[in-house]
């Protein structure tokens, strides 16, 4: 299971840079249309904190602290540190959970998320399910602008 989640996340998270060079003016990464909340700068760095928070502070211990609300305020990152952002994440993310024994991952997430306790395992799929679901967002932004 631990390469196929390296392997699933890493892909993913190079499709999310894919897209964000992708988008033909860096501006474009910042902007929001009419029924559109989020743009793709800003779910890229909901994206990176997700990694950071999850894998690099709670499974890591790299005493990375959240800062969720701005993952969302924070405006024209440039492209460049973006995906720097996102190649630092893929990294983390591999040594995180190639550090991870079989008994790790069925061992309880450190952390209480939606409401209870849930085993490692379980958090780290989701949490890829939930890139997934921002790599589609980011692809469709693109696409608007």
């Amino acid at each position: 299971m631990k390469n196929a989640l390296i392997q699933s996340y890493e892909n993913d998270l190079k499709k999310v840079i894919e897209e964000i060079k992708l988008y033909e003016n860096e501006e474009d990464i910042w902007k929001l249309t009419e029924g559109i909340t989020n743009s793709g700068g800003n779910l890229s760095l909901h994206l990176i904190g997700n990694i950071k928070h999850f894998f690099g502070a709670n499974l890591g211990g790299t005493g990375y602290v959240r800062e969720r609300d701005l993952e969302f305020a924070d405006k024209n990152v440039s492209r460049e540190k973006l995906i720097n952002g996102l190649e630092e994440s893929i990294e983390l993310l591999k040594n995180t959970l190639d550090g991870l024994s079989d008994e790790d991952f069925r061992k309880d997430y450190p952390e209480e998320i939606f409401g209870g306790i849930h085993k490692t395992s379980a958090i780290a799929i989701y949490m890829l399910t939930h890139l997934n679901y921002h790599l589609g967002q980011i692809n469709y932004h693109r696409r608007l602008a």
